[in-house]
């Protein structure tokens, strides 16, 4: 590449309502987007599909918790774009999915066709995450572009 000219890349970013994720995209921002860049950066969230309860007729109830998932939906993005703008002139987008983030993910990313991931690492041990199962691992190896694991240092976590 000839000067200082930079390939636009397309970085999806998985973000959450906790604070691994922030840390991840305010890590992202620090080290990954250069400023000036060509860069775009999707804000991905993944909303889990409300669940159905079949012994009632629960209309009400399935409207009330899909207005309170799109209440934390908007809440998130607000807060990831935020923390974007302190960043000059990066692009932003934003995508709200329904399911679970390992496949809305995978999905997003083939869809979009993106050049790399970058999502926050919760740091389960070997039991939760044998039962939870591992976002950031299942699209490690699912996914066909890099994909980059931001774990937060223990001086910034929280006191437990």
């Amino acid at each position: 590449m000839a000067g200082n000219e930079t390939k636009e890349r397309k970085i999806l970013v998985a973000v959450d309502e906790g604070e691994v994720s922030s840390y991840a995209l305010s890590w992202c921002l620090k080290n990954i987007v250069a400023e000036n860049s060509k860069d775009t950066l999707i804000l991905l969230y993944s909303k889990h599909p409300p669940t159905l309860y079949p012994a009632t007729d629960g209309t009400e109830i399935i409207a009330s918790m899909e207005k309170y998932g799109n209440e934390v939906a908007e809440l998130v993005m607000e807060k990831a774009k935020r923390l974007c703008n302190e960043v000059h002139d990066v692009k932003v987008e934003t995508r709200v999915e329904c399911g679970d983030p390992r496949d809305v993910i995978c999905q997003m990313v083939e869809k979009l066709d993106v050049d790399m991931v970058v999502m926050g690492s919760h740091g389960y041990g070997m039991i939760k995450r044998a039962f939870l199962g591992s976002v950031s691992n299942h699209c490690a190896h699912n996914v066909k572009c890099p994909v980059l694991i931001v774990k937060r240092p223990k001086s910034a976590a929280p006191n437990k």
